[in-house]
């Protein structure tokens, strides 16, 4: 793998919801490579997200930064219309949401999206097999869905192995995301077993003394360098 493959996806649930438009700046200028927007119905997790509109706010104002929406809702179908009228660029979506994950999947690509679905820490990660030769990434949730802060399961670096394995038994070249308590030594031992796109938080990014633009590049040099990429 190449440090270009590191991926860094900053959440914006962990913004100052106040202070959002000047945190966006400061992540486009420390070298953000994806948006992570969270969206949350309060029914499939006991908690309301960001709303859509955001991804195509995002996308006006830095088109050269991509945008990946978690979706974490009961009905992922019906987003779908408003997500490629907001010109999301990744969308997932937990599978056990919906009976249906390879007509999601399908509708997402046909819509021009990239698709993913999401792992609960309580699913196997062989669930995805079905339906692995459909996805463009897959995404690991190291800790339970529907809060940002907290810690990563440190139980979960057997399953980065374990997807990175089927990926390769597969012969396949989707993304391998990691959502959840992302810090320096657990992002660095992903990054050593194969997995690409961080999704990071108030342990690498947000709430960093030396503040978010420079806490971004120093999360990737550490990355690129202390993985050995």
């Amino acid at each position: 793998m190449s440090a270009s493959r590191i991926i860094n996806a900053p959440s914006l649930a962990n913004c100052d919801l106040l202070e959002l438009g000047r945190e966006a700046d400061e992540l486009a200028r420390g070298g953000a490579h994806w948006f992570h927007v969270d969206v949350m119905d309060g029914h499939y997790v006991p908690n309301i997200g960001l709303p859509v509109r955001l991804a195509g706010e995002l996308k006006q104002k830095y088109p050269a930064i991509e945008t990946d929406v978690h979706l974490m809702v009961t009905d992922p179908m019906s987003y779908l219309p408003l997500l490629e009228a907001n010109r999301a660029d990744w969308v997932s979506f937990h599978m056990d949401a919906t009976n249906f994950s390879r007509r999601v999947l399908a509708t997402i690509r046909e819509m021009g999206m990239k698709a993913g679905v999401v792992i609960n820490p309580s699913q196997p990660v062989a669930a995805v097999e079905p339906v692995i030769h459909f996805v463009d990434y897959v995404v690991l949730m190291t800790v339970e869905p529907g809060y940002a802060g907290q810690k990563f399961m440190v139980d979960s670096l057997p399953r980065v192995s374990e997807l990175v394995a089927l990926r390769e038994r597969h012969n396949l070249d989707f993304l391998i995301s990691i959502d959840g308590g992302v810090d320096y030594p657990n992002a660095i031992e992903c990054a050593r077993r194969g997995a690409e796109v961080y999704v990071t938080g108030i342990f690498t990014v947000f709430r960093q003394a030396d503040g978010i633009a420079e806490a971004c590049r120093r999360f990737q040099r550490a990355l690129e360098t202390e993985a050995g990429l």
